[in-house]
């Protein structure tokens, strides 16, 4: 997700550009700010990670698409034909190989995963990413989980923006077991009026919207939302807001002292035991039909 200097920046072309035929594709530019570059060790954290590409005609675009993701088993995944398999679906700035930090800890929790890049990431399509193109590109690496896994229970997982996305994926497809979010928000006009400066009235010319508190309701399966009591990327009360919106059954986790980048780290112990409580999912098992804990 970006950063407050690429939020004020966005909110400054906005003002300017208000009008333009560039203005949309300014903030495809701020909000996705797609590269190749990686987390400091991310090449590292990715080592025995397997390549996965995926092959699709856009109907975005009318051209075709080539994702690039990385594909991590878990120990069980050989032996046990019920083990979970998890989307990874990331934030802002960073490839895929960014999230291979996440990726070994989501595998340490149980699941097999599977990360894509989004068009404009990495060495998937190299083209200006969009709203309609992300969901677009999660769906095809869902689908793609699909025909590769059908028995296996699926599961969706976002961080900050590619939270957003999970929830639009999750509010289309009927087939997962459960949806997990991590630092994610409503909508990009409540990110940008979070800021001491959210006052003054942009929301109506942002077209990237991400507007999940709207679907989130719409998820068929249970639903954990964890955030980072410390985020200052994201505000804690949008992810709050974000669950308070959904439908039961759903758990949120506040990692107390955790920002928006280490939530997943230092709340393992509790995305554990929520895992365990909501989906019946933990390293050493598979699914139960354990009871969701609601609150």
């Amino acid at each position: 997700m970006a950063t407050v200097r690429h939020l004020l920046a966005l909110f400054a072309a906005l003002m300017l550009l208000a009008g333009c035929a560039s203005l949309d594709e300014r903030q495809r530019q701020w909000i996705f700010q797609p590269s190749d570059r990686s987390w400091w060790r991310g090449e590292e954290a990715a080592q025995g990670m397997a390549d996965v590409w995926i092959d699709f005609s856009s109907r975005e675009t009318g051209a075709p698409v080539r994702l690039h993701g990385l594909w991590s088993p878990h120990e069980r995944f050989g032996h046990d034909p019920k083990a979970p398999v998890l989307l990874y679906l990331h934030g802002a700035r960073f490839n895929v190989v960014g999230s291979a930090f996440r990726m070994r800890r989501m595998q340490e929790l149980g699941f097999s995963v599977l990360a894509v890049d989004y068009r404009g990431f990495g060495k998937s399509t190299n083209i200006l990413p969009s709203e309609a193109m992300a969901a677009e590109d999660a769906r095809a690496a869902w689908d793609w989980l699909a025909r590769q896994y059908p028995d296996r229970p699926r599961y969706i997982f976002g961080h900050s923006l590619g939270g957003a996305i999970a929830i639009s994926l999750a509010a289309q497809v009927g087939d997962e077991a459960g949806t997990l979010v991590e630092g994610t928000f409503t909508s990009i006009p409540d990110v940008v009026a979070s800021y001491r400066w959210g006052w003054l009235p942009v929301g109506p010319l942002i077209t990237q919207r991400f507007a999940a508190v709207e679907r989130v309701a719409q998820i068929g399966s249970p639903l954990l939302v964890v955030h980072g009591s410390d985020d200052r990327t994201i505000a804690p009360a949008l992810g709050r807001r974000l669950f308070d919106a959904a439908a039961e059954p759903k758990r949120f986790e506040l990692v107390e002292g955790a920002s928006h980048h280490n939530a997943n780290a230092m709340g393992q112990a509790q995305y554990r035991a929520a895992l365990v409580a909501l989906f019946g999912v933990n390293a050493g098992s598979t699914p139960t039909t354990a009871s969701a804990s609601r609150f």
